[in-house]
């Protein structure tokens, strides 16, 4: 989209937007993640908070662990409620494993293949009863 068309209201300084839409506590905090090139806009890192986002523009960013992925609707015109805040944007993140997924129980409980590692209790007193040790 050509920024060029756009008047100043149809445009939001990128930190701003993300203080509006209540990712980050405070303006300073989206501005250093903005500057730190944590930000993506529409796949692109921005190296600078001054970076002006439109409708229709998609931010990717980390946020607790995990990476935020939200295409935005609205610009506000202020740091809402968050219900307000949530009328900004949609979430576009992809959804994670569920802990009742298969890979996960695997993971918490690994088995391994015997002759493989240290042996362990019930073979260690299996190997000393073949062993005839007390």
């Amino acid at each position: 989209m050509d920024t060029s068309l756009l008047n100043e209201a149809d445009r939001l300084r990128i930190d701003k937007w993300l203080w509006h839409a209540r990712f980050f506590k405070s303006r300073s905090l989206a501005a250093s993640h903005c500057r730190a090139k944590k930000v993506r806009l529409n796949g692109n890192h921005c190296g600078k908070a001054s970076v002006m986002v439109t409708i229709g523009d998609i931010l990717t960013f980390p946020k607790a662990g995990d990476v935020k992925v939200v295409e935005i609707l609205a610009l506000g015109v202020r740091r809402g409620p968050a219900t307000e805040a949530a009328l900004l944007y949609k979430d576009l993140t992809p959804e994670k494993e569920t802990p009742g997924d298969q890979k996960s129980a695997d993971a918490l409980n690994p088995s391994r293949e015997k002759g493989m590692g240290r042996p362990t209790k019930t073979e260690r007193r299996a190997l000393d009863k073949l062993m005839d040790r007390n």
